[in-house]
């Protein structure tokens, strides 16, 4: 027993002992030095800092749908009889910037991607997303309906294994694939590196209604519009405010189709679209009634002169639907431009320029074009 307390008497002072060497520590005389300061926060840190005043998700538009018969709730768990679904709507993610001045920016990705390709690049640094943000703008990212976080679909899709990075590539104008290798075209402002590569091709995702295993590529535009549609106008019962909406790629489809179904679309920029809208269709002429300024953006490699980038011709085609429509658009007294960007000397951009090392630059172009055209 003796023993035993002279142990405890001993481990009661070792604690007492480091307690007080731990006091010391902690509390040092006026002027006296540390080993490891904390870091205090210059100005200059905190003027850069992106304060995001609000920020949530939501789901917009789509439908509902209901299978017949009675649902059987005794076989609850296999029971699909008068069992209903909540399918093809937008998912939504937003955030709004503490110096939130400038109009709501609507971002809608293209084929075979989702919101995710504007808030990132493939080397992580800054996407669209924050960039806007800090020039005053709220931005609110979809998720095309049947994509991403917006997968329930009315339509059963099939999704294809066959590998296609190399085909995509091409098609995005990044560069081609020889001799076991990707390249990159000349003067290429695309971020290279094998982890590079990596991070952009996982940014992929499948399209749940569509039969890729049959390669039908074709995509609902007018239920993708009025989900888009439903979402804008969300915005402005939230905001009061009326958005412009960047629509990339296959997106661009839809997007024209956007103005049909809501009066809420204060600008569209289309960066390198699918095409543009037909003179004198119902988008077209929706576009013209509301009096909605466009502008479309285009990067290098395009034109046959480019005879070593293979997907140049079809992507000039493409191009020159947007010439057809900005001179009609025009001349109906509606505002259309079309920027080539190697035109305004920003060269090396490819299908996503958005995502590349001059990102900002153009970014800024486009700012300056809404600030132009498209604000209140």
């Amino acid at each position: 027993m003796k023993q035993t307390r002279k142990w405890l008497a001993l481990a009661l002072a070792g604690a007492l002992t480091l307690s007080l060497l731990a006091g010391c520590a902690g509390n040092q005389a006026p002027g006296a030095s540390s080993a490891s300061p904390a870091p205090e926060e210059t100005p200059e840190a905190a003027s850069d800092a992106l304060v995001i005043a609000e920020q949530g998700i939501f789901s917009a538009g789509g439908s509902v749908i209901q299978s017949d018969g009675t649902f059987d709730v005794a076989n609850y768990y296999t029971s699909r009889e008068g069992s209903t679904s909540h399918v093809d709507h937008a998912n939504v993610l937003y955030q709004i910037p503490e110096d939130n001045t400038e109009l709501p920016m609507v971002f809608l990705h293209g084929y075979g991607q989702s919101r995710m390709g504007w808030m990132t690049t493939p080397d992580g640094r800054e996407g669209w997303s924050d960039m806007f943000l800090r020039m005053g703008h709220s931005v609110w990212l979809i998720d095309q309906p049947r994509r991403g976080e917006a997968g329930q679909t009315s339509v059963a899709g099939t999704i294809t294994t066959t590998p296609s990075d190399q085909t995509w590539y091409t098609q995005f104008r990044i560069g081609t694939y020889l001799n076991d290798e990707f390249t990159y075209n000349e003067g290429s402002q695309f971020p290279q590196g094998e982890d590079v590569l990596d991070q952009f091709f996982r940014q992929m995702t499948p399209d749940t209604g569509m039969d890729n295993a049959n390669n039908d590529q074709n995509i609902d535009n007018a239920v993708v519009a009025q989900a888009v549609a439903a979402a804008i106008d969300e915005i402005y019962d939230r905001t009061g405010r009326d958005s412009i909406l960047v629509a990339h790629s296959q997106g661009g489809l839809p997007g024209w189709e956007v103005p049909r179904y809501t009066d809420h679309a204060a600008a569209i920029v289309a960066i390198e679209p699918g095409g543009a809208p037909q003179v004198d269709s119902d988008a077209y002429n929706a576009m013209v009634e509301q009096e909605i300024p466009v502008t479309f953006y285009y990067g290098d490699y395009i034109g046959e002169e480019f005879t070593d980038v293979p997907a140049a011709a079809m992507w000039a085609m493409m191009a020159a639907s947007a010439d057809t429509f900005t001179e009609a658009y025009n001349a109906a007294g509606g505002s259309s431009t079309v920027v080539h960007l190697p035109d305004e000397g920003i060269t090396g951009n490819s299908h996503f320029m958005f995502q590349e090392l001059n990102n900002d630059v153009i970014a800024d172009h486009i700012e300056a074009w809404i600030q132009e055209n498209a604000t209140e």
